[in-house]
């Protein structure tokens, strides 16, 4: 279908999958008796614990810095994938860097508010979210896989083989998978595109937050529900991993792309100087051939990064994000001002 290759990302290859479908499930999502899932806020104010769990004494330790990433995946494989960039970043700074497994998307934002984080990668979503509810951050790169192109990505709807939904006007009367409501292509440009087509989110559709993008699709692989929303390389990650049977699923929408997810420095818990030279960092040497250059990476087929990015990072600024502020505006959505 070659309208769904109009707009792929520049992340390549693989995300690491998460665990089973039920386990994500069962820490991801609550339902109601009548079948809609819910987020709680609530998720927020155990964001604190659920970090301090991981064992971390706080990020204003002077000789640590604390990074976290919202949850795509499991915290297990997000972590394994940062592993280069946190070693980088204890190379450069003479700090040891703390990867913190944060619960869910809320979980991150709380822990970038109340100081327990340094640095933290979001989606487009989240960020906004944190960024424009006070949080005292600023966004210093997001992965490219082309240093010479923007970093971007969109979001896809997908369905069974087969299936009888063509298009999101079908979706109506189905049980539709989501990520979590701060996530960008698993819920705010799904909520956009199905508003654009006529339909209401809450009144026309059952709706599963499945908490992660491979939750997602391996909900519909197995049936939980009729369609999935998920960013646009995780269908990929999920058939090279014997995950879902390659074929099985197949888009039917496609958003328009926007800014791949920035990693954001924590301006209060960190000392100015550390915050300008982690930005530094992530803008000048977090690709493939510094990294190699510097000894991270034995070889440029050898330097893991998040989303098997082929490059690296690329700055950005606070204002490659207004597309998604205008996206909130248009939808009015909850999650724009209630999550985090």
């Amino acid at each position: 279908m070659a309208l769904f290759t109009r707009f792929r990302s520049t992340r390549s290859g693989t995300s690491d999958a998460l665990g089973t479908t039920s386990d994500a499930l069962s820490t991801s999502s609550t339902r109601t008796k009548h079948g809609r899932t819910v987020r709680s806020l609530a998720a927020a104010a155990l964001a604190l614990p659920l970090l301090a769990a991981c064992g971390s004494s706080g990020a204003s330790a002077d000789d640590t810095i604390t990074f976290a990433s919202v949850p795509a995946e499991s915290s297990s494989t997000l972590e394994s994938s940062f592993e280069n960039v946190t070693k980088l970043l204890e190379e450069e700074t003479g700090k040891t860097v703390e990867f913190q497994n944060a619960s869910d998307y809320a979980a991150v934002v709380e822990g970038m508010r109340a100081g327990q984080i340094d640095a933290a990668s979001f989606g487009p979503f989240a960020y906004v979210i944190a960024k424009d509810s006070g949080i005292d951050m600023e966004p210093a790169a997001a992965p490219t896989n082309d240093q010479d192109k923007a970093p971007a990505y969109t979001s896809l709807a997908y369905v069974k083989k087969g299936s009888e939904i063509t298009g999101l006007k079908d979706l109506k009367g189905k049980n539709v998978c989501f990520v979590d409501k701060a996530s960008t292509s698993g819920y705010l440009l799904p909520m956009k595109g199905i508003m654009d087509d006529g339909l209401d989110m809450d009144k026309d559709m059952t709706q599963t937050l499945t908490g992660g993008h491979d939750a997602s699709l391996l909900s519909l692989a197995s049936g939980e529900c009729d369609a999935a929303f998920a960013h646009d390389t995780m269908l990929d990650t999920l058939e090279s991993t014997d995950q879902v049977k390659p074929g099985s699923l197949e888009p039917v929408w496609e958003s328009e792309p926007i800014t791949e997810d920035p990693i954001a420095v924590n301006n209060e818990s960190l000392d100015p100087e550390l915050a300008e030279q982690i930005t530094t960092v992530l803008r000048e040497k977090a690709n493939v051939p510094a990294m190699v250059e510097a000894g991270i990476c034995s070889s440029e087929d050898d330097c893991a990064l998040p989303e098997e990015i082929e490059y690296g990072y690329a700055e950005v600024a606070d204002s490659d994000f207004d597309s998604i502020r205008d996206i909130c505006d248009a939808t009015q959505a909850d999650a724009c001002t209630n999550v985090g």
